[in-house]
């Protein structure tokens, strides 16, 4: 390559690609389902202990205690939105994994 052309993409450097792609990556592409299954297990109990415990909290703070009410019942969302993650991943591992079976048993 003369030094006026450009690099192709599949040999730009470490960030570029090593191969060029097939087009089958997504269709092809397997995830851990056992290790989902895991961080599910810790992180949906994690939580959902934090959410509970920063409700019981803000329900029994006063205003002039520091943090607040409103802050604590702040911080109860902000550990109650994320439990839904793993909740919701839980629901999505444990189908694949039942698809999964069922495909080798035919």
């Amino acid at each position: 390559m003369t030094h006026g052309q450009p690099v192709p993409r599949d040999r730009s450097g470490t960030t570029g690609r090593r191969r060029p792609r097939t087009g089958t990556e997504p269709r092809t592409a397997r995830s851990a389902l056992r290790l989902r299954l895991l961080l599910t297990a810790v992180f949906l109990p994690v939580f959902a202990a934090a959410t509970v415990l920063f409700a019981v909290w803000a329900a029994n703070s006063s205003p002039a205690d520091s943090p607040g009410p409103e802050a604590l019942t702040g911080l109860a969302v902000a550990c109650g939105a994320p439990a839904l993650v793993p909740a919701l991943d839980r629901v999505v591992v444990r189908r694949r994994m039942r698809q999964e079976r069922a495909g080798r048993r035919v």
